[in-house]
């Protein structure tokens, strides 16, 4: 006679801990828009290098009203962004704080990452009501803060490791970048990546495309200042879009999982090259198994997957909506069925893959 399974006896400590735990989780999700808050008004910037500083002189170097900067100091200090001296009533903001939260050049630098979750949590009704169906919700349906906060977040990283790391990683590229070539940046957002290999290579030829008409304004104004506008042009255009052919390099930068069509995107790609040309392709870090992905970035990035990425990728055509947390095997199997040969992880950081596929 079968036995029916007893359910697991309640552990009053774990429930005591887990409760505990989830206190601690809502004064994160809280964190973030006090994050994003101090970033916006400038009270990180106005704290940096001015040992400590009370609640009054804060405000006044910041214009900001002493009576927010007080509980906004309180609330940074009990979750140990700033540190506190009781002695003095004062606060500080320490140094390595100090270059994740002000240093823009850094590749640690953070509040990117808070705007573009502050972003996401903000649309996550929209997301939930479409989640009932199977819907998907688009790139360009999203605020404002989930774009910009994008290109902060990822644009430190690329700083650091594009030209002098993952170019350098691919056969032979540099050196055909050097001399002069095509180069397609698909699915290039703002244009950061664009912009920084246009600059490191002034005898190559850029074009950068996304589906995003406000994105790509903001690419052409950046390219302009930038003062690499004879080099590089954005079109607004899908990853499928035929930008002619003749390309020795094609580039996706956090992209290609949020593509409704990655296969088809590949195909193109592949109708792009030449027959020696390279795709570069950088994806966000993840293993191949669930349980690999079980860790403070896999957390992250399937909490983006959900409300972004998963969304983007449904409510296009196709809509295989690969996820941000798609591993090397899937981005591999994408790469072949369109048509390439040759792919291999070129270089990896804690937040992303690097992978090289050739024809």
């Amino acid at each position: 006679m079968p036995t029916t399974e007893q359910p697991a006896e309640l552990d009053p400590d774990k429930l005591e801990q887990f409760v505990f735990r989830a206190v601690d989780e809502v004064g994160a999700t809280l964190n973030a828009a006090l994050v994003v808050m101090g970033d916006k008004l400038g009270l990180y910037r106005a704290l940096a290098d001015a040992g400590s500083l009370t609640p009054i002189e804060l405000a006044r170097r910041s214009g900001v009203s002493e009576r927010y900067v007080r509980e906004w100091l309180n609330a940074q200090a009990a979750g140990g962004y700033v540190d506190y001296d009781p002695a003095g009533g004062s606060y500080a903001l320490p140094p390595e704080q100090t270059a994740a939260l002000t240093d823009e050049e850094s590749p640690a630098y953070l509040p990117g990452f808070f705007q573009i979750a502050l972003g996401a949590v903000i649309d996550s009704p929209r997301i939930t009501e479409a989640a009932k169906d199977g819907g998907g919700v688009g790139w360009h349906e999203h605020n404002h803060d989930v774009f910009e906060g994008c290109e902060r977040f990822f644009r430190p990283g690329y700083n650091a490791a594009l030209v002098p790391d993952w170019l350098p990683a691919l056969d032979g590229v540099v050196e055909k970048l050097e001399a002069g070539i095509k180069v397609a940046d698909i699915g290039c957002g703002h244009g950061s990546s664009t912009i920084l290999m246009a600059e490191a290579f002034p005898n190559s030829t850029f074009v950068g495309s996304d589906y995003h008409e406000a994105s790509i304004e903001t690419a052409r104004r950046r390219a302009d200042e930038a003062g690499v506008g004879d080099r590089v042009r954005f079109e607004t255009a899908a990853a499928g879009t035929d930008h002619g052919d003749g390309f020795e390099l094609a580039t996706m930068f956090d992209c290609l999982h949020d593509m409704g069509d990655p296969v088809g995107a590949a195909r193109q790609v592949r109708r792009m090259l030449s027959p020696d040309g390279t795709w570069l392709i950088v994806e966000p870090m993840a293993g191949d198994r669930v349980e690999d992905n079980l860790n403070p970035v896999g957390r992250a990035y399937y909490g983006f997957s959900t409300f972004l990425c998963t969304p983007a990728s449904l409510s296009q055509e196709v809509g295989l909506a690969l996820g941000a947390q798609a591993g090397e095997a899937r981005i591999g199997d994408v790469v072949s069925a369109g048509g390439f040969t040759r792919f291999r992880r070129a270089g990896e950081t804690p937040f992303n893959l690097v992978f090289e596929a050739r024809p």
